[in-house]
């Protein structure tokens, strides 16, 4: 068992709150079971309860065991001063303050009944991958509805701490954040962070001014991965590189060091080569784009912005000095859907939540026009019955599982609150 579970009962009240008594006879009557705190301190702050013929306010801290008060060296602690009921499942030892007064105690195994405790074991029991993956795909839909909203959106608050963080490194130019958050995305995993670096090591404002060669830009990339520092008899390699030395002394520019680029892990339309080239491509074509790219509202228009191609040289090349068959070398559809996922969705509702606007509608309408992703994790939620239709399904499960499933916290997902209640 885990204190989680305390949690659960003590918040939303799962016990028999009537004839309740502390460990030392006494009545206890609940006013207010107090604000769940997920940080550090007591468990429950501003409670408020009853205790004999003293009404008492103040915080509640919940533990397996009494003895876990002095293991987790709450004695010590001036945070715990104002507690005023110890919730345990077992009692094994009396609790005191600071002043050498007893902390009162409610055992809540004996107020509870069999049913739920028989649920939450139910719950727990080891599965092959997920606790609730027999039962998941009957939840009822209204709740299971709402908590995809929930889980889309929280998803969506982690990815924009990154944007604010790289807001404030910025100035708060936001074309600068979206031609970082666009290199890491044209990277994939792999090259993510090298890109990304690359990047920022790039001033936005070069970016801006280059914009109208290609090659001007392809060179500042190239030369920022490290990919022009070789000796190479190409006439293409060697325009780049006389370019960008040049531009590196027009702008005063130091030279930079970037993680190596990986290519062996890719397939040849995913070498970094080509998604650099592809990257300059868009920034040629498109001046102002985050303007462009906070105002779309539909898929279509997305991959119209978005359609891109790389350089004439790399149509029939993937590496500098190796010729190959000729091939246009257009962003696909499926590439474009994972910008639209990492980068179009999260840079929305990052600049919304800044000039305080409600868009939550209009992004869950946008992604479910978006095709849902492919993955181990989606594929094994399908065998459970889960079938995704649009990257919003998608999304949301990734979120689930991630952040609850791994996590085994059942006790803070509606789906395992709901089972809880239901089994």
């Amino acid at each position: 068992m885990k204190e989680d579970f305390l949690h659960y009962l003590w918040k939303f009240k799962k016990f028999e709150t009537l004839n309740l008594q502390t460990t030392q006879n006494e009545s206890l009557t609940i006013i207010k079971t107090g604000n769940y705190l997920e940080s550090s301190g007591p468990d429950f702050f501003n409670a408020q309860i009853i205790i004999g013929n003293q009404k008492w306010a103040g915080n509640v801290e919940m533990h397996l065991k009494s003895s876990d008060w002095y293991i987790h060296g709450h004695e010590r602690d001036v945070a715990y001063e104002n507690v005023i009921l110890h919730v345990v499942w077992e009692h094994d030892t009396e609790i005191f303050r600071q002043n050498n007064t007893e902390i009162p105690v409610l055992v809540l195994k004996d107020f509870i009944s069999p049913d739920i405790l028989n649920n939450y074991n139910l719950l727990m029991t080891p599965k092959s991958w997920i606790s609730c993956e027999k039962e998941i795909a009957q939840i009822n839909p209204f709740v299971f509805k709402n908590w995809q909203e929930r889980l889309f959106f929280e998803r969506l608050e982690r990815k924009s701490k990154f944007i604010f963080n790289l807001l404030e490194e910025t100035n708060q130019d936001w074309e600068a954040v979206l031609f970082c958050l666009l290199a890491k995305n044209f990277g994939l995993n792999t090259n993510g962070n090298t890109f990304f670096q690359i990047a920022q090591s790039i001033p936005f404002s070069i970016i801006r001014k280059e914009s109208f060669e290609t090659e001007n830009l392809e060179a500042l990339l190239f030369g920022g991965s490290g990919l022009l520092d070789a000796e190479k008899e190409d006439v293409y390699f060697t325009d780049l590189k006389i370019r960008y030395f040049y531009l590196l002394n027009k702008y005063q520019l130091a030279k930079t060091y970037a993680d190596p680029l990986e290519f062996f892990k890719h397939r040849p339309d995913n070498f970094p080569t080509i998604r650099l080239s592809q990257l300059a491509a868009l920034y040629n074509k498109h001046q102002n784009l985050f303007s462009k790219i906070v105002e779309l509202k539909s898929i279509k228009k997305v991959y119209e912005l978005l359609t891109v191609s790389a350089g004439l040289y790399w149509q029939n090349h993937y590496q500098f000095d190796k010729e190959s068959h000729k091939k246009p070398k257009v962003l696909s559809k499926a590439f474009i859907d994972l910008i639209i996922l990492n980068t179009v969705i999260p840079l929305q509702f990052a600049y919304a939540q800044k000039r305080g606007e409600l868009v939550f509608e209009d992004l869950i309408d946008f992604m479910k026009e978006v095709a849902p992703e492919k993955n181990s994790i989606i594929d094994k939620f399908e065998s459970f019955g889960l079938i995704s239709k649009s990257a919003f399904d998608t999304q949301v499960l990734l979120q689930l599982k991630n952040e609850y499933c791994n996590q085994k916290a059942c006790l803070k997902c509606a789906i395992g609150m709901e089972l809880l209640k239901n089994n």
